[in-house]
């Protein structure tokens, strides 16, 4: 994966429960370690990654979890205040809009309004240039995404603003962020799965739905809990029948454990054929 790294955002999707915050965590790591000022990217105020290093409750502050590696839980209301203030230039005028009840109710009516404000600040966070003042910038920022289904609505939620809205800027903002996340030399994706029929299925369903919706690739599958294959069919054969008869108690017990383990590997493989 090293081409991935080069990247300047990369997204790690998955059905629910497969490790993709594991992938997300480690892929991070990797890049610190490899010399990249990395953030790993949380949304909908999660705190699964920063949990991992021991700093639970970071909250919507970006915050170093290891040498060169940072960690930010990404709070829905907060991006919106911030997003405001980007678009106003003014703090006191987004937080008087922030607090309005018509406001309040059109940001909540409107479809993707907050799948917008919170893949706009993991924008954000990619740029060189930094909107966010006194802040530096990465050098890759990952983004550990919801369950495939809502993945794909934060991925597509700049263009849905922008349909919706058409003109002015927020459709030229809403632009900017959507050509940026399509930009194969810009952002990358990762689906992470396991080897059964419902994530593969799932899997399967997202990258085709990526590429009619976005017209964007996934650059890597990634498959977790795999058995290995320690030894071939014919192997297995004569394993089965490897001194019948003659076994103790405890081989038997161990070779019937390593067949279980062999019919298992296959069966994970036949399921990403």
């Amino acid at each position: 994966m090293p081409a991935l790294l080069d990247k300047r955002l990369v997204f790690v999707t998955g059905k629910g429960g497969v490790g993709k915050t594991t992938v997300a965590a480690a892929l991070g790591l990797a890049a610190a370690r490899a010399g990249k000022r990395t953030i790993v990217c949380e949304v909908a105020e999660q705190e699964r990654v920063s949990r991992t290093f021991r700093r639970e409750g970071i909250g919507h502050e970006e915050a170093e979890l290891q040498p060169n590696l940072f960690g930010i839980s990404i709070d829905p209301d907060k991006a919106t205040e911030q997003w405001l203030q980007w678009q106003l230039k003014s703090g006191a005028l987004a937080s008087l809009l922030k607090q309005s009840r018509i406001f309040t109710y059109l940001t909540a009516a409107a479809p993707g309004v907050r799948e917008l404000v919170t893949v706009g600040k993991i924008w954000e966070l990619a740029q060189p240039e930094r909107k966010t003042a006194r802040s530096a910038p990465y050098d890759l920022v990952i983004v550990d995404s919801p369950a495939t289904g809502h993945g794909l609505a934060l991925l597509g939620a700049p263009r849905t603003i922008a349909k919706v809205a058409r003109v002015g800027p927020i459709t030229r903002q809403a632009n900017k962020i959507h050509d940026f996340l399509a930009d194969e030399r810009e952002t990358g994706v990762i689906a992470v799965a396991l080897p059964e029929e419902m994530p593969v299925n799932e899997t399967l369903e997202f990258a085709g739905s990526l590429r009619e919706q976005m017209d964007m690739g996934v650059d890597h599958v990634l498959v977790n809990a795999l058995y290995p294959e320690r030894f071939s069919g014919p192997e297995a054969k004569r394993i089965a029948t490897a001194g019948d008869g003659r076994r103790s108690r405890e081989a038997a017990a161990g070779l019937r454990a390593a067949l279980s383990e062999h019919s298992r590997a296959r069966g994970q493989r036949a399921e990403l054929r």
